[in-house]
C-alpha cells in the first residue's frame, strides 16, 4: 500500500509568510481534487495533513481508504517552531492535540499514551524558522519517525534526513508536502504486503516502510508558487493588481533554496557529525487521564 503522508488542501489556512498571510492561503487545492489526483497516481490510502486543521477531511471520513491526520505547528521548549505530523487519530483527539501543541512535553505524553503515530517533518528545513541544538535532542529521544523524503525539500536535505533516521534508528516516512495539485502524490510511503490501514501502520512501526518519489527544485517550487498566486487572484479578484509583482517570484524561490541549502548544510554538519552526547531532556509534567478526551 502507498500513501502520500504529507499533503495540504484549502483548509491549511492563511499563508505563514509575513504580510502575504492577509491575502493568500497556504493552498487552494480542493480536498476532493486532491483525493482524485492521489488515486490516479497510485495511492491506496488517503489522508490530509492540513496545518492544525481537520476541516477538509469531513467528506472522506466514511471512506475505507481514508485516515485522519494533520500537521501540528508546535512550540519547542527552546522557543522555536516545528511541524509535527500526527496520523490516524479520532476527531475528539484533534481538540486535545491543539490544546497541547504549545507544550511539547504534554503533547508528547499524550501522543505516547494514546499510541498515536507521529513524525518530525522537514527536519533540515528553515520553513518554520530557526533551530536550536536542543530541538534535535528532543527529536532523537521522543519522536518515533522522521520525514526523510519530502518532494519540496532539496535532495541533499532529504538525504541528510534519511541518514539521521538511520543513525537514530527512526521510522522513515515520505510525502509530497504538496500545496498545489501538480505536486500531489510526488513523494510517498509504501508498505509492501499491506492490505489494510492497520497493516500499513503495523508495517511502518515494524520498520517495513519504504519511501520514494521526487525531491524539490527551484523550478518545481516556482511553478507551485505561481499556481497558488493564480488561485489567490481567482478567489480575490482585487489582488490582480499585484500581478506585475509575479515577475519577482523566480528570484524569491531561488533565494529560498539558497537559504535552505545553507540551513541544511549547517545543521547536518552539527547533528550528523556529532554523537549528541549532551544530557537528555526529561519529563517535567505528569500524565493526564484519558477522561480529558471527553471533557
Amino acid at each position: 500500500m502507498k500513501c502520500d503522508m504529507h499533503v495540504h488542501s484549502y483548509f491549511s489556512g492563511p499563508c505563514t509568510t509575513p504580510i502575504l498571510g492577509r491575502i493568500c492561503r497556504e493552498s487552494y487545492s480542493d480536498p476532493g481534487e486532491v483525493y482524485s489526483v492521489l488515486r490516479r497516481r497510485g495511492m491506496n490510502l488517503f489522508t490530509l495533513t492540513d496545518h492544525d486543521s481537520i476541516e477538509g477531511s469531513d467528506q472522506f471520513r466514511a471512506h475505507p481508504d481514508f485516515f485522519l491526520s494533520e500537521e501540528l505547528t508546535c512550540r519547542m521548549p527552546s522557543g522555536t517552531e516545528v511541524h509535527i505530523g500526527v496520523y490516524d487519530f479520532h476527531e475528539r483527539q484533534h481538540v486535545q492535540l491543539l490544546q497541547r501543541r504549545n507544550d511539547l512535553v504534554s503533547l508528547l505524553m499524550y501522543l505516547t499514551e494514546r499510541r498515536l503515530f507521529f513524525s518530525i517533518n522537514h527536519v533540515f528545513s528553515s520553513v518554520t524558522g530557526r533551530r536550536e541544538l536542543e530541538d534535535f535532542e528532543w527529536f532523537r529521544e521522543y519522536f518515533p519517525a522522521i520525514e526523510t523524503h519530502n518532494s519540496h525539500m532539496l535532495e541533499q536535505a532529504n538525504t541528510h534526513a534519511a541518514d539521521l533516521a538511520k543513525k537514530w534508528r527512526k521510522i522513515a516516512i515520505g510525502g509530497s508536502d504538496a500545496h498545489a495539485l501538480t505536486s500531489v502524490g510526488t513523494a510517498y510511503t509504501e508498505v509492501p504486503g499491506a492490505r489494510t490501514k492497520e497493516d500499513f501502520f503495523t508495517g511502518l512501526r515494524n520498520g517495513m516502510g519504504v519511501v520514494a518519489g521526487e525531491s524539490g527544485s527551484v523550478v518545481k517550487l516556482t511553478r507551485d508558487v505561481l499556481l497558488i498566486v493564480a488561485d489567490m487572484m481567482r478567489e480575490n479578484r482585487w489582488t490582480a493588481v499585484l500581478a506585475p509583482l509575479a515577475i519577482l517570484i523566480p528570484a524569491f524561490t531561488l533565494w529560498n533554496y539558497r537559504s535552505e541549502n545553507a540551513f541544511q548544510r549547517r545543521w547536518a554538519a552539527q547533528v550528523l557529525g556529532s554523537d549528541q552526547s549532551k544530557a537528555r531532556p526529561g519529563w517535567i509534567t505528569v500524565p493526564q487521564t484519558a477522561v480529558e478526551e471527553w471533557t
